[in-house]
C-alpha cells in the first residue's frame, strides 16, 4: 500500500521494476496505492520474485511504502515496524518501507549492474526482512542471507549478483575527502568457462546519497 506522498510517476516507477523482474505485465498499483496483478501468465523474470511476490500480497503483514526521497537517513531504502494508533489488539502486523528514490537515481556505473540494483530490487530485499526475518551480512566481503534471496532472483533474471553487502570507500585519488565521499559496489556474474566470473561495479557520492556511517566509512542498504 503506498502512502499518499508516493506520486503516481513514482508508482509507475516502481511497477514497472516490479514487472520486469517479476515478468508479470499486469502488475500495478491501483488508485487507492494497492499493489495487485500476477494472475496472468509471465514472460520471463524470475519465478522465485514472483512465488515471493504473490506471498507478500496474499500475506497477513501490513506493507506501506513512503517516499523518504532527500532524506539524509536513509540510504536507498529502509523498513521500520509499524504500529496501530487505535484498536490494535487483533490487528496483524505492520511496517513502513521507506523508500528513497532519489538515491537510485545518483548511482552511476555498469548497465548491467545498475539493472540490478534499482528501486524494484530495493523494495524487494525490504519485504525479505519483512517475511523471512533474513539477516543482513555483518562484515565486509559478503552478501548475507537477505540478498542471498534476492541474488537468486537476480540469476533467474540474468543478472549479475551483489557480491558485499556493504559499500566501500572507491579508492580513485590520494584525496581522503574524495575518498571517504565516493563508494562503490560489487556484483558478479557466472562466466563461460565455468569458475570464472565478471566483476562489475557501481559507485555513487555518499554524500548525497546519505545514510553513511562516518566512522566505519560504510553504508547499508537497510
Amino acid at each position: 500500500m503506498c502512502r499518499d506522498n508516493i506520486s503516481n510517476v513514482r508508482r509507475q516507477e516502481l511497477a514497472g521494476k516490479l514487472r520486469k523482474i517479476t515478468g508479470w505485465s499486469d502488475l500495478d498499483f491501483d488508485p487507492s496505492g494497492g499493489l495487485h496483478g500476477g494472475h496472468g501468465s509471465a514472460t520471463g523474470g524470475s519465478k522465485t520474485a514472483r512465488e515471493f511476490l504473490a506471498g507478500v500480497m496474499r500475506g497477513p503483514a501490513v506493507v506501506v511504502l513512503e517516499d523518504a526521497s532527500k532524506n539524509p537517513d536513509v540510504a536507498f531504502c529502509r523498513v521500520n515496524p509499524a504500529r496501530w494508533t487505535k484498536d490494535a489488539e487483533g490487528k496483524p502486523a505492520a511496517y513502513v518501507v521507506q523508500i528513497d528514490f532519489s538515491d537510485f537515481e545518483q548511482v552511476t556505473g555498469d548497465e548491467r549492474a545498475l539493472e540490478a540494483f534499482d528501486v524494484g530490487w530495493g523494495l524487494l530485499h525490504e519485504l525479505d526482512h519483512v517475511v523471512n526475518d533474513s539477516p543482513d551480512a555483518n562484515s565486509l566481503g559478503e552478501a548475507g542471507e537477505c540478498e542471498d534471496h534476492i541474488n537468486q532472483m537476480r540469476s533467474e533474471c540474468n543478472l549479475p549478483q551483489r557480491a558485499d553487502y556493504y559499500f566501500t570507500p572507491l579508492p580513485l585519488t590520494p584525496d581522503p575527502v574524495f575518498i571517504t565521499r565516493l563508494v562503490r559496489l560489487g556484483f558478479e556474474q557466472e562466466q563461460t568457462p565455468p569458475n570464472k566470473k565478471k566483476r562489475y561495479w557501481l559507485v555513487w557520492d555518499a554524500n548525497a546519497v546519505g545514510g553513511l556511517d562516518v566512522q566505519k566509512q560504510i553504508a547499508s542498504l537497510r
